[in-house]
């Protein structure tokens, strides 16, 4: 009896998933005192999650949608353990980033192929011919790890010569879902708000086909990335209202998505643009606009 007890003791816990590592403590340096400071929330159903539940839940999904906030390190630090929790949990297909164009995607395959080799290139922000407006101290640890790893990393952006073309005569995007009078009226807004209104009216038709067109593109990648998938992405592109699930769905894609955003205390979520949020500190306010009218 004695035995047959050690045993089935001994089944259930190699059946338990592997425990998570605590997640990085806070960099930035706003709202450290925040009562949501390292929350995260299942958005459905308002329950609070630990990080074990979160990456548990996470690791069954096909396809996860991270989005961020580009200038905050919270965020990055907190992709970077996704990664290597959500690996530890299953096999990882493939990670997908909104920094990568497909002009780039030839030198991150001779970068992975060398780096299996163990011979990672010193400096791989100029092996990768990574785009300087994506700040390397913020992005260059998760790349540096995405390298090394046996699944590919995968350019999920335009090349410029296509947006260029996008500008110059708006493709006609097909589907039900991300072509609704109140998305792109909802992407219209925000596009005029993120350039502080001193676009021109006449360029904001060419500006929401570039969104959308981006967003089809992360889609489009997905599903055909090696799953189970992870896309990196500002949070706007991976919103279940408003972005890349919208594309999926017009696709055909197969249900089984999770969007997780994470975004500063203090800033709201809803439930229909995402499954879970992750609280994290804040970076101080910019005035951009103030910089741009100058």
């Amino acid at each position: 009896m004695r035995l047959l007890l050690l045993c089935l003791l001994s089944l259930l816990a190699a059946c338990q998933s592997p425990t998570v590592q605590p997640p990085p403590t806070a960099i930035a340096p706003q709202g450290r005192d925040h009562a949501d400071l390292g929350v995260i929330r299942e958005l459905a159903t308002g329950r609070t999650l630990t990080p074990q539940q979160l990456v548990e839940r996470l690791a069954t999904a096909p396809r996860v949608l991270v989005g961020e906030q580009h200038d905050n390190p919270d965020h990055h630090a907190v992709q970077l353990w996704l990664m290597r929790q959500l690996a530890a949990q299953r096999p990882q297909g493939s990670l997908l980033m909104e920094m990568l164009n497909p002009d780039q995607q030839a030198k991150v395959d001779a970068v992975q192929a060398a780096s299996r080799a163990g011979q990672t290139p010193d400096d791989l922000f100029k092996a990768l011919a990574w785009q300087a407006n994506w700040d390397w101290g913020l992005y260059g640890a998760l790349v540096s790890y995405a390298v090394r790893q046996p699944y590919p990393l995968l350019a999920a952006n335009l090349d410029r010569a296509q947006i260029m073309q996008i500008y110059k005569q708006r493709p006609v995007l097909d589907g039900k879902a991300s072509t609704t009078e109140q998305v792109q009226r909802t992407l219209l807004d925000d596009i005029r708000q993120s350039h502080c209104g001193l676009l021109p009216e006449a360029q904001m038709p060419a500006m929401l086909a570039v969104q959308q067109q981006r967003d089809r593109r992360m889609a489009e990648r997905l599903l055909a990335a090696p799953a189970p998938s992870v896309l990196l992405a500002g949070a706007f592109h991976v919103r279940k209202d408003l972005g890349v699930p919208l594309h999926l769905a017009d696709l055909g894609a197969p249900q089984g998505s999770l969007v997780v955003i994470l975004a500063e205390v203090g800033k709201t979520v809803s439930r229909e643009s995402a499954d879970f949020v992750w609280y994290t500190a804040a970076q101080p306010e910019q005035d951009h606009c103030a910089k741009l009218r100058r």
